[in-house]
């Protein structure tokens, strides 16, 4: 069932040198397209004031976003099989350029068109970018090098925080999505260079439209091992983006802060996930296992959820920022963890498995900052909301504990 990633053996892995240019290339396309996504957030009072609509509802732009994404996650895989992992990143880099030029259009139809274009592609990033690389890397560093690649969503909204709230007081926020669209162009023209070498392993006889479209599904048949981790990508993916979506509308509506403020401390969670997961990566390496790492993260984000619920205007500005970075390190900071365990995982079908796994994750992401948005609106304040996350998060925690103590009892 499915198609094997590469033709190069384990023997053969285990010799190769470290992949600098591929990695450099996936994270460089995983930036771009999150920065793209991440521009609402980060400037949301602003563009919902323009299009007068309720600030909280920029959740619902990144659950189409990720909802769109769930059908590209699955799917992708045998489009990654017969274009090449190549090819499909540069789908999704024609994906981002879509939905910028047309949420730049600025009306409320155009915000949901560009979304759900650029969702048509964005779930693809993770397989295209597991395929590319696991065959290239050697298992010494895997969960290193996955963890370095996941760099690109965290490091996109460290862009989209620093980046978008300037430029949208200066020039505005259709302005400021436009000018994203240069470096996309140039990474999609750069890309081409090594198409022909980085694509060899493309089948063009495999079959789009056929019982494999759905073999990412068919994985979660393989052990409770894999059906616990799809759980766990479910909650923390959600959690992540409730975190993203909503951390700059609550500090300038609750707690005080300004829009530049805002978006310096959605820029401090976004920043911890990066400087954080190439350290998870390495540790997994080394010394703690990436099951046991994910889940002490549970458990820690399930505190930084449930102070964050309490943020008031009267909290120091240091400690806000502190509790950011901590959420940012473990809410933002665990997806190159559970990429490298799909991987592992899903052993010969390593880019279904990838793929299954975006899939859950962007359902958790669909879902969960939608419910975050009604459970704010409802109760007139986000300390229920987080409160319910956090022990989602800790429950996720303890579920892979249980896990690791079941493996060493069989």
């Amino acid at each position: 069932m499915g198609v094997e990633i590469s033709p190069i053996n384990e023997d053969v892995r285990a010799k190769l040198s470290f992949p600098f240019w591929p990695l450099i290339a996936t994270l460089a396309i995983q930036s771009l397209a999150t920065m793209a996504a991440y521009s609402f957030p980060a400037v949301a009072p602003v563009i919902a004031k323009d299009l007068q609509v309720p600030s909280t509802l920029v959740g619902f732009f990144i659950s189409i976003v990720y909802g769109v994404g769930i059908i590209s996650a699955v799917l992708s895989p045998r489009f990654i099989h017969r274009y090449g992992a190549v090819r499909v990143s540069q789908l999704v880099l024609i994906a981002t350029l879509a939905m910028l030029l047309a949420c730049s259009l600025g009306s409320v139809l155009s915000v949901v068109i560009g979304a759900g274009l650029l969702g048509l592609a964005y779930g693809a990033t993770a397989p295209a970018s597991t395929h590319l690389l696991v065959p290239r890397t050697p298992p010494r560093v895997m969960n290193f090098v996955l963890s370095v690649r996941q760099i690109g969503v965290p490091l996109g909204g460290v862009l989209a925080g620093l980046v978008m709230a300037p430029l949208t007081l200066h020039l505005g926020w259709r302005a400021a999505l436009l000018w994203q669209t240069v470096p996309v162009l140039l990474a999609l023209a750069l890309m081409q260079i090594p198409r022909l070498n980085w694509d060899r392993d493309r089948d063009p006889s495999c079959a789009i439209l056929s019982k494999g479209l759905f073999a990412p599904l068919q994985i979660l048949r393989l052990s409770s091992a894999i059906r616990r981790l799809a759980f766990v990508s479910f909650i923390y993916g959600g959690i992540q983006l409730c975190f993203i979506s909503f951390l700059t509308v609550q500090l300038t509506s609750k707690v005080g802060f300004d829009l530049v403020q805002g978006g310096q401390a959605l820029a401090v969670y976004q920043l911890a996930a990066v400087i954080s997961r190439p350290i998870w990566g390495w540790l997994a390496d080394r010394f703690v296992t990436a099951q046991m790492l994910l889940a002490l993260q549970g458990l820690v984000m399930c505190v930084a959820a449930v102070l964050s619920g309490q943020f008031t205007e009267h909290w120091p500005q240091w400690v806000v920022l502190f509790i950011c970075a901590v959420a940012g390190a473990t809410a933002s900071g665990f997806t190159g963890l559970a990429y490298a365990e799909w991987a592992r995982l899903g052993g010969a079908q390593r880019t279904e498995a990838t793929g299954l796994g975006s899939g859950l994750m962007f359902t958790g992401v669909m879902l969960m900052p939608s419910a975050f948005s009604v459970v704010v609106t409802f109760f007139d304040g986000y300390g229920f909301a987080y409160a319910v996350v956090g022990a989602l998060a800790a429950i996720s925690g303890f579920l892979l504990l249980a896990q690791r103590s079941s493996d060493k009892d069989s």
